[in-house]
């Protein structure tokens, strides 16, 4: 048998309808909140490590703009490695191009390891270099983008009132490669992959409540504890768990 209800009570249940759905859709999004998953995939192929008077530079790759890293992320990863009481020396990045102009620049950098093997042969380079103390160059490519978004949120205000219903969210990927070269040897050392993935959300339920997830900077804590593995361990390097951090 089906419950009888008033036309007064339908008319209420009808009116509540779109609000409890709107309210059940925001109390899902802040119960998934924001959310961060991650990858890292690290080659090692040399037992070579850092030296206790040798340091490591950070570069950007520069040679396609479309996917050059933020200058932001290269000095989040070479401030990573330098700092704590365990950290490496870190030359910085600013000056070793500088010592080395214009042979660093997007247009001559060196793409591979024989590259720069020949770029050690012009006048000066050699001497630059072993001035500079650096055992490694690291060079990083990849960026962070949008990859998705979806969702609204409208706000209002009236004499009584102000006030903001909704749900808004989207995606970043943060995808990076770190080439690790051992410019003693004139070898590649290894390569590192990472890739973290983050779902920020926004449900508004008068006021917006923002749940931002930050996999760049992620990334970058990832990437460096790597590093500092890679750079550190001299032999039976194994790859690091595929990770997921909420």
């Amino acid at each position: 048998m089906r419950p009888y209800y008033s036309k007064k009570r339908l008319s209420i249940i009808r009116a509540m309808a779109p609000r409890t759905y709107l309210l059940a859709l925001i109390s899902l999004g802040i119960l998934c909140g924001c959310s961060v998953t991650s990858r890292l995939e690290p080659y090692k192929q040399t037992d070579a490590v850092l030296g206790e008077d040798d340091r490591v530079v950070i570069l950007p790759r520069r040679h396609h703009a479309s996917h050059e890293a933020e200058r932001s992320f290269v000095d989040c990863v070479s401030n990573g490695l330098a700092q704590g009481n365990e950290g490496l020396g870190v030359h910085i990045s600013t000056v070793f191009e500088d010592r080395l102009y214009p042979w660093f620049e997007p247009s001559t950098a060196p793409l591979s390891i024989d590259d720069f093997s020949e770029l050690l042969k012009k006048p000066g380079v050699h001497e630059q270099v072993r001035l500079s103390k650096v055992r490694f160059i690291i060079w990083l490519d990849g960026s962070t983008d949008r990859v998705a978004s979806g969702g609204a949120i409208s706000c209002a205000a009236s004499p009584f009132g102000a006030g903001c219903m909704g749900l808004a969210w989207w995606e970043d990927d943060a995808r990076y490669d770190a080439t690790i070269w051992d410019i003693r040897d004139l070898s590649s050392a290894g390569t590192i992959y990472a890739d973290y993935n983050g779902r920020s959300v926004v449900p508004a339920l008068i006021i917006p409540i923002p749940l931002i997830a930050r996999p760049q900077a992620q990334a970058c804590r990832g990437l460096t504890e790597q590093l500092k593995q890679f750079l550190t361990t001299p032999g039976g390097y194994e790859p690091g768990p595929e990770l997921s951090a909420n």
